[in-house]
C-alpha cells in the first residue's frame, strides 16, 4: 500500500460537478484531491452532453447540404455521412475538453487521482481508499464530496450487448448508420440521439410508455417537435411499453404492448434510453450510514451536505434535475461550503434545453403550472417565422412563449422552441432568477437582425404591444 496522502477535500468523480468544485476549492485555498475511475470529465464530456452535441451539429450540417437548393445551392453530388471520419472529429472535440480538465485542476492546486474510490472513517475524519492499477491509495481527508454522476437505467431483457442492443453511449460509438433504428423512451436523450440518426438517413421508429413524448416540458413546444418529428418520417408509438426482442435473420424483432395489443417492429438496432439511475452503490455509504432515498440518490440539504458531518453530494447522485450545469453550480455551492463561506443552492430556476432540431429551451413555470401554482397570468407568444433573422437563415419553425404574473407582470417562465433555443434560454433564466418584469425586457433594445428579438417581441406580446405581429 502506498504511502497515506493528505487533502482538505476529496472529490470522488471528475464530471461537470467534480471538477468545477475542485477548481472553486483550489481557488479558496484548500487542496483538493480528485479520484475518477475513468476518463476526467465524466459522462458529460466523454459519453454524453458533448459528443451528442457535436453529432447533432454534424447530422444538422449533413441535412442543410441536402436542402440547400431554396437558398439556390446546388450540391453536384449527392453528400455522404462517413461516420468513422465522424466519429474522429468528435472524438478530438472531446480529447480537447477532457485534456482541459486535469490542467484545470492542477493549476488551482489540485491532484487527479485515478480508480475505484471507497470512503470510510478516518483519523482525521474520512479516508478515501482508491483501488487503482498500482494497488491502493489512501486519502485522510475530513470532506468527502460524492460527485459520481448516474448511468443508464437498464430495462430486463434488454441488456446492451453493443450489437443489437445500445444504450446512449453505444449510439454515440457507432461507427455506421443503422438502417433502422428502435428507439425506446421517448425522453430527450432518445429524441435527440433518434433525430441524428433520421437524418443520416436511417428509419427511427420512438417507443414511449407515456400518452406524449418529452414529459414534463412546455406542451405547446413539443407540439411544434411532434410535428417535426413527422416529418423527419419518425414514427412515434405512444403509450406503449417494451416487452422482449429477439433475433431473427438479419434484423432483431422487437416486441411492444400497446393498447391494441402486442405489436413487432423489425429494426437493426435497439436503442433503450428511459432514464438513469444514480452511481451510489460500492462507496462504503451504507457502512459511513450517509442517507439515501428509495431511488439510491444521496439525500442532501441546500448546502449539498449529507447527514454525515463532513460528507457531501452534488450532481447526478443527489437527485434533482439530471443536468450539467446544475451539477457544475452545486459543485461551486459545495466548495464555497466546506471552505466556510455562507453559500447554498439558491437557484430560483434551472432551465433545460432539448438538442432536438428544432431545439426546445425551458426556464420557470409553464403556463399550466403558473395557473396550478394560483397565479392570474399573461402569456405573450411571438413566432419565430416573424423573425427577419429566422427568415434569413431559413429555419422559421417555432416560437418564443413568455408567462407572467397578470398583476404583477413578473415573469415567471420563458419556453422556446425553434433555432437557437440552447443559447437564447438563458435572458429567461436571468429574468426569472433577478425577479424581472414584462417592461424589463420589452423596453431593453435588442440588436436587429437577431433571433433574440423574438424574447423581446414575446414580452411586448404579453402586454399587448408587440410590433412585428397583430396584438390578440
Amino acid at each position: 500500500m502506498a504511502n497515506d496522502m493528505r487533502a482538505d477535500a476529496v472529490v470522488i468523480g471528475s464530471g461537470p460537478g467534480g471538477y468545477p468544485a475542485a477548481i472553486r476549492l483550489g481557488q479558496l485555498g484548500l487542496k483538493p484531491i480528485v479520484v475518477e475511475k475513468g476518463e476526467p470529465g465524466g459522462v458529460c464530456l466523454n459519453v454524453g452532453c458533448i459528443p451528442s452535441k457535436a453529432l447533432i451539429h454534424a447530422a444538422k450540417t449533413y441535412e442543410k447540404i441536402t436542402k440547400s437548393e431554396d437558398m439556390g445551392i446546388f450540391v453536384s453530388e449527392p453528400p455522404t455521412a462517413d461516420m468513422t471520419k465522424m466519429q474522429s472529429w468528435k472524438g478530438g472535440v472531446v480529447k480537447k475538453l477532457t485534456g482541459g480538465v486535469k490542467q484545470l485542476v492542477k493549476a488551482n492546486g489540485g491532484e487527479m487521482v485515478f480508480g475505484e474510490a471507497r470512503v470510510e472513517k478516518g483519523k482525521e475524519g474520512h479516508r478515501v481508499v482508491v483501488s487503482g492499477k498500482n494497488g491502493e491509495q489512501v486519502i485522510e481527508t475530513k470532506n468527502v464530496v460524492l460527485a459520481t454522476g448516474a448511468r443508464p437505467i437498464v430495462i430486463p431483457g434488454f441488456d446492451p450487448d453493443g450489437k443489437r442492443v445500445i444504450d446512449s453511449t453505444g449510439a454515440l460509438a457507432l461507427d455506421e448508420v443503422p438502417g433502422r433504428m428502435a428507439v425506446i423512451g421517448g425522453g430527450y436523450i432518445g429524441l435527440e440521439l433518434g433525430t441524428v440518426f433520421a437524418k443520416l438517413g436511417t428509419k427511427v421508429t420512438v417507443v414511449e410508455a407515456l400518452d406524449s413524448i418529452l414529459t414534463g416540458m412546455e406542451p405547446e413546444c413539443v407540439k411544434v417537435i411532434q410535428k417535426k418529428l413527422r416529418k423527419m418520417g419518425i414514427e412515434v408509438i405512444t403509450n406503449a411499453k417494451a416487452k422482449g426482442w429477439e433475433e431473427k435473420g438479419d434484423r432483431a424483432v422487437l416486441t411492444i404492448e400497446t393498447k391494441d395489443g402486442d405489436a413487432t417492429l423489425d429494426t437493426d438496432k435497439i436503442l433503450s434510453s428511459v432514464g438513469r439511475r444514480p452511481n451510489s452503490e460500492n462507496l462504503g455509504l451504507e457502512a459511513l450510514g450517509v442517507a439515501t432515498d428509495e431511488g439510491g440518490y444521496v439525500k442532501v440539504d441546500k448546502q449539498q451536505r449529507t447527514n454525515v458531518p463532513g460528507v457531501y453530494a452534488i450532481g447526478d447522485v443527489a437527485g434533482g434535475m439530471l443536468l450539467a450545469h446544475k451539477a457544475t453550480k452545486e459543485g461551486e455551492v459545495v466548495a464555497e461550503v466546506i471552505a466556510g463561506h455562507k453559500g447554498e443552492m439558491d437557484a430560483r430556476t434551472i432551465p433545460a434545453v432539448v438538442f432536438t432540431d428544432p431545439e426546445l429551451a425551458s426556464t420557470g413555470l409553464t403556463a399550466e403550472e403558473a395557473e396550478k401554482a394560483g397565479y392570474e397570468i399573461k402569456v405573450g407568444k411571438f413566432p419565430m417565422a416573424a423573425l427577419g433573422r429566422a427568415l434569413s437563415v431559413n429555419d422559421t419553425e417555432g416560437f418564443c412563449k413568455i408567462v407572467a404574473d397578470a398583476n404583477s407582470e413578473e415573469i415567471l417562465g420563458l419556453h422556446i422552441v425553434g433555432n437557437g433555443a440552447s443559447d437564447l434560454i438563458s435572458e429567461g433564466a436571468l429574468a426569472v432568477e433577478m425577479g424581472a418584469v414584462l417592461h424589463d425586457i420589452s423596453l431593453t433594445i435588442h440588436p436587429h437582425p437577431t433571433l433574440s428579438e423574438g424574447i423581446m417581441e414575446a414580452a411586448a406580446a404579453a402586454l399587448k404591444e408587440a410590433i412585428h405581429i397583430v396584438n390578440r
